[in-house]
Protein backbone atom coordinates (compact mmCIF):
# COMPACT_ATOMS: atom_id res chain seq x y z
CA UNK A 1 0.00 0.00 0.00
CA UNK A 2 2.54 2.64 0.71
CA UNK A 3 4.56 1.78 -2.59
CA UNK A 4 1.18 2.11 -4.48
CA UNK A 5 0.98 5.50 -2.13
CA UNK A 6 4.52 6.86 -2.92
CA UNK A 7 4.11 5.81 -7.23
CA UNK A 8 1.04 7.66 -7.15
CA UNK A 9 2.38 10.70 -5.56
CA UNK A 10 5.28 10.62 -7.83
CA UNK A 11 3.09 10.93 -10.93
CA UNK A 12 1.15 13.40 -9.05
CA UNK A 13 4.41 15.34 -8.99
CA UNK A 14 5.82 14.40 -13.18
CA UNK A 15 2.10 15.66 -14.05
CA UNK A 16 2.56 18.78 -11.89
CA UNK A 17 6.24 19.37 -13.06
CA UNK A 18 5.24 19.21 -16.87
CA UNK A 19 2.56 21.83 -16.40
CA UNK A 20 4.79 24.26 -15.56
CA UNK A 21 7.43 23.45 -18.55
CA UNK A 22 7.22 26.38 -21.32
CA UNK A 23 5.29 25.73 -24.19
CA UNK A 24 5.13 27.86 -27.53
CA UNK A 25 1.62 29.16 -26.31
CA UNK A 26 3.64 29.91 -22.86
CA UNK A 27 6.70 31.60 -24.58
CA UNK A 28 6.44 35.74 -24.19
CA UNK A 29 6.16 37.23 -27.92
CA UNK A 30 9.00 39.06 -28.66
CA UNK A 31 9.45 42.73 -28.13
CA UNK A 32 7.63 45.09 -30.22
CA UNK A 33 9.87 46.99 -32.28
CA UNK A 34 10.15 50.55 -31.63
CA UNK A 35 8.09 52.78 -34.13
CA UNK A 36 10.34 54.88 -36.11
CA UNK A 37 9.88 58.06 -37.91
CA UNK A 38 11.26 60.08 -40.12
CA UNK A 39 13.47 63.25 -39.04
CA UNK A 40 15.45 65.84 -40.50
CA UNK A 41 17.81 68.51 -39.54
CA UNK A 42 18.30 71.42 -41.53
CA UNK A 43 21.77 72.90 -40.74
CA UNK A 44 23.93 75.44 -42.61
CA UNK A 45 25.72 72.41 -44.31
CA UNK A 46 22.81 70.85 -45.69
CA UNK A 47 19.80 68.31 -44.75
CA UNK A 48 20.59 65.65 -42.31
CA UNK A 49 17.96 62.43 -42.37
CA UNK A 50 17.56 60.16 -39.54
CA UNK A 51 15.29 57.49 -38.47
CA UNK A 52 14.30 58.01 -34.88
CA UNK A 53 12.27 56.21 -31.98
CA UNK A 54 9.38 58.29 -30.88
CA UNK A 55 8.72 58.38 -27.07
CA UNK A 56 5.07 59.34 -26.82
CA UNK A 57 3.93 57.00 -23.61
CA UNK A 58 5.11 58.05 -20.18
CA UNK A 59 6.73 54.92 -20.24
CA UNK A 60 8.60 55.19 -23.31
CA UNK A 61 9.79 58.62 -22.20
CA UNK A 62 10.83 57.62 -18.94
CA UNK A 63 12.95 55.10 -20.15
CA UNK A 64 14.09 56.67 -23.29
CA UNK A 65 17.69 55.28 -24.45
CA UNK A 66 17.96 53.89 -21.08
CA UNK A 67 20.04 50.41 -21.00
CA UNK A 68 20.99 50.38 -24.78
CA UNK A 69 24.58 49.59 -25.36
CA UNK A 70 24.84 51.28 -28.73
CA UNK A 71 22.79 53.47 -31.03
CA UNK A 72 22.50 52.99 -34.85
CA UNK A 73 23.88 55.37 -37.42
CA UNK A 74 21.57 58.39 -37.70
CA UNK A 75 19.59 56.85 -35.23
CA UNK A 76 18.13 58.83 -32.12
CA UNK A 77 14.62 59.39 -30.05
CA UNK A 78 12.59 62.43 -29.95
CA UNK A 79 10.30 63.39 -27.07
CA UNK A 80 7.48 65.41 -27.67
CA UNK A 81 6.35 67.84 -25.57
CA UNK A 82 2.58 69.07 -25.61
CA UNK A 83 2.08 71.72 -24.15
CA UNK A 84 5.78 72.99 -24.68
CA UNK A 85 7.45 72.94 -21.14
CA UNK A 86 11.32 73.35 -19.41
CA UNK A 87 12.65 70.04 -20.15
CA UNK A 88 15.54 68.73 -17.82
CA UNK A 89 16.88 65.22 -19.10
CA UNK A 90 19.61 63.09 -16.85
CA UNK A 91 21.89 59.89 -17.81
CA UNK A 92 20.87 57.67 -15.04
CA UNK A 93 21.69 54.00 -16.28
CA UNK A 94 21.92 55.15 -19.61
CA UNK A 95 25.52 53.57 -20.70
CA UNK A 96 26.31 55.56 -23.89
CA UNK A 97 27.32 59.28 -24.69
CA UNK A 98 24.82 61.09 -26.12
CA UNK A 99 23.68 64.57 -27.56
CA UNK A 100 20.58 65.92 -26.11
CA UNK A 101 18.83 68.72 -28.74
CA UNK A 102 16.11 70.64 -26.99
CA UNK A 103 13.54 72.12 -29.69
CA UNK A 104 11.27 75.25 -29.44
CA UNK A 105 7.81 75.04 -30.82
CA UNK A 106 9.02 76.55 -33.88
CA UNK A 107 11.15 74.10 -34.67
CA UNK A 108 14.36 75.96 -34.43
CA UNK A 109 16.95 73.94 -31.80
CA UNK A 110 17.49 75.97 -28.74
CA UNK A 111 20.33 74.35 -27.29
CA UNK A 112 22.71 71.07 -27.04
CA UNK A 113 23.65 69.16 -24.42
CA UNK A 114 26.85 68.09 -26.03
CA UNK A 115 28.48 64.35 -24.95
CA UNK A 116 25.87 63.66 -22.04
CA UNK A 117 28.01 61.51 -19.99
CA UNK A 118 26.88 58.31 -19.66
CA UNK A 119 25.02 57.48 -15.91
CA UNK A 120 25.65 60.77 -14.95
CA UNK A 121 23.03 62.46 -12.57
CA UNK A 122 23.29 65.85 -13.14
CA UNK A 123 20.07 67.17 -15.09
CA UNK A 124 20.78 69.20 -18.26
CA UNK A 125 17.71 71.36 -19.04
CA UNK A 126 16.80 73.92 -21.38
CA UNK A 127 17.08 77.24 -21.48
CA UNK A 128 13.27 77.78 -22.13
CA UNK A 129 10.21 76.01 -22.90
CA UNK A 130 10.45 73.13 -25.74
CA UNK A 131 8.17 71.24 -27.86
CA UNK A 132 10.45 68.45 -28.07
CA UNK A 133 13.99 67.08 -27.25
CA UNK A 134 16.16 65.22 -29.61
CA UNK A 135 18.39 62.26 -28.43
CA UNK A 136 21.12 61.11 -30.86
CA UNK A 137 24.61 59.69 -30.40
CA UNK A 138 27.17 61.43 -28.37
CA UNK A 139 29.76 64.25 -30.38
CA UNK A 140 27.24 63.46 -33.57
CA UNK A 141 25.60 67.25 -33.32
CA UNK A 142 29.87 68.72 -33.81
CA UNK A 143 30.92 66.17 -36.09
CA UNK A 144 27.91 66.61 -38.73
CA UNK A 145 27.76 70.93 -37.90
CA UNK A 146 23.93 70.71 -36.18
CA UNK A 147 23.65 73.70 -34.06
CA UNK A 148 21.40 76.23 -32.51
CA UNK A 149 19.00 77.81 -34.81
CA UNK A 150 18.93 74.82 -37.11
CA UNK A 151 15.30 73.82 -37.90
CA UNK A 152 14.09 70.10 -37.52
CA UNK A 153 10.92 68.41 -38.41
CA UNK A 154 9.51 65.35 -38.28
Amino acid sequence: MFVRSMIGVFAFALIGLSACAPTDAQTPPAAAQPQLIPLEVKTAKGVLRYNVEIATTAQQQAQGLMFRTSLLERRGMIFPMTPPRFASFWMKNTLIPLDIIFIRPDRTIESIAANAVPQDLTPLNSGEPVSAVLEIAGGKAAELGIAPGDTVSW
